[in-house]
């Protein structure tokens, strides 16, 4: 099936969940230039990046999985199963895919073909372009035009660009 933005999507999949999706992508996309700036502020080596990287994605999604199970429980007296767990599992997703640009980043230094200050930094930055091109899309979707898109896309970034300056403020 062709969802309205004209993407695969699967069939069964409405328009709530994939709200619920975006916004876990974009909470974590956040969180990891948190992440990567403060990393570029320490005294790690590559190991220690890719595997903060990669903890910091993993305990994000556990967080937000068990939140959902527990407040399912809460509401609904069971657990979340079959149809309500897949959706819990299909919705927090992303906040595991967030770590592969930047542990991917992060390999490359690894392996010598950039400093890992320049990968942590380009990590960063693709995050905020990735906010940017978020931010377009939710504003062409919304219909305003290429213009009000474009300031949806800065507004959305100047979060990001807020969070690194924040974190790297605070030294750490």
């Amino acid at each position: 099936m062709v969802d309205d933005r004209g993407a695969d999507a699967p069939p069964d999949v409405e328009a709530g969940v994939l709200a619920d999706r975006l916004k876990e992508r974009i909470y974590a996309t956040i969180t990891m230039i948190a992440v990567v700036v403060g990393l570029s502020l320490g005294e790690v080596g590559a190991l220690g990046a890719v595997a903060t990287v990669l903890t910091t994605a993993l305990g994000l999604w556990l967080a937000a999985f068990v939140a959902d199970q527990q407040a399912h429980r809460t509401v609904h007296r069971r657990l979340a199963t079959g149809h309500e767990l897949r959706r819990m599992l299909y919705v927090s997703s992303p906040l595991l895919s967030c770590a592969v640009g930047p542990a991917v980043l992060i390999a490359l230094a690894a392996l010598d073909v950039l400093s890992l200050d320049a990968a942590l930094s380009a990590a960063a930055g693709v995050c905020v372009v990735s906010l940017f091109l978020w931010g377009c899309l939710g504003g062409l979707r919304m219909g305003g035009g290429v213009l009000a898109a474009v300031v949806a896309g800065v507004l959305d970034a100047a979060i990001g660009v807020a969070v690194a300056l924040v974190k790297a403020a605070a030294g750490h």
